[in-house]
């Protein structure tokens, strides 16, 4: 065996292989080489990967292993791998693992001491931040939960982070959630990612409190940021959700209570907000 031909052999193992995010000429050359040298490929939904596999001429076998029987193929999956074959695991888009199947399977290949090979390549969440010109310390949470106080729970827990987040939020899910990201950080700024790297990408700037001007109709998912919280600044105005907010909070609160309240997550002008709690004691 030459010394080149002993470079480009690669090992039994599992090997979690991040593909294209919408353009299929992004796809790196050794993830190309990889897929073509594996025995299996661990896919979400065929059809998807089919059309990526088949523009690059690669042949290889496909296993679906998306959320609902990715416990079901583990044993199956090891023992493939145990019999001295390749496993790659690709996503429908991106990097396998992240918001996306494969944890359990990464959990059990530790567990049976398996070998576990990352081969890097786009990522929705690097691509988003590196144009977002916010702070390059952030928080990846990915999608929110699916109900309605269990959102506010963990935005509530984000709102005081000083970095940036960002979430993914699927299509029938955007308009619900988008009020709610208004709610807890409605004077921060915000980036909207929609089908990046594709013919249609486009991005939406502005403060979260404007969301409303971004209008699409976008298909899977979109990638949000949301900038850092801004400690220096005092914000001298109180928004519509606001006020909405305090409204419901002198049901059974004090003004004091309040203005710590609302100053501490959106740092208002104290004065203000106090002078809006007696505005609506006066108008009792």
């Amino acid at each position: 065996m030459t010394l080149k031909e002993d470079k480009n052999k690669i090992k039994s193992g599992l090997y979690i292989v991040s593909t294209p995010i919408g353009n299929l000429r992004d796809i790196t050359l050794r993830a190309l080489d990889v897929l073509k040298k594996s025995n299996v490929i661990l896919c979400e939904d065929t059809r998807v990967s089919k059309k990526l596999l088949f523009h690059y001429e690669i042949q290889t076998n496909l296993i679906s292993n998306y959320k609902f029987n990715e416990k079901k193929n583990l044993g199956k999956i090891v023992d493939i791998i145990n019999e001295g074959q390749i496993v790659s695991l690709i996503s429908d888009a991106g990097t396998p693992a992240i918001s996306d199947p494969g944890r359990l399977l990464i959990n059990r290949c530790i567990e049976e001491n398996i070998s576990i090979v990352p081969i890097p390549g786009p990522s929705a969440v690097t691509a988003s931040m590196s144009i977002s010109n916010f702070s390059d310390k952030f928080y990846f949470h990915g999608f929110l939960s699916d109900k309605v106080n269990s959102i506010r729970k963990e935005l509530e827990m984000f709102k005081n982070l000083k970095c940036s987040i960002v979430f993914f939020i699927s299509a029938q899910k955007l308009n619900k959630q988008f009020e709610m990201l208004k709610e807890f950080f409605s004077e921060r700024e915000i980036l909207i990612c929609r089908e990046i790297t594709k013919i249609h990408e486009s991005f939406y700037r502005g403060k979260v409190s404007e969301i409303d001007n971004f209008q699409f109709k976008p298909k899977g998912e979109v990638t949000v940021i949301i900038s850092e919280k801004n400690n220096d600044k005092v914000i001298e105005t109180l928004n519509e959700s606001d006020k909405k907010k305090i409204k419901k909070l002198i049901l059974n609160k004090s003004i004091k209570d309040i203005v710590g309240i609302i100053s501490e997550e959106k740092n208002i002008s104290k004065s203000k907000i106090y002078n809006y709690c007696l505005q609506i004691k006066n108008e009792k």
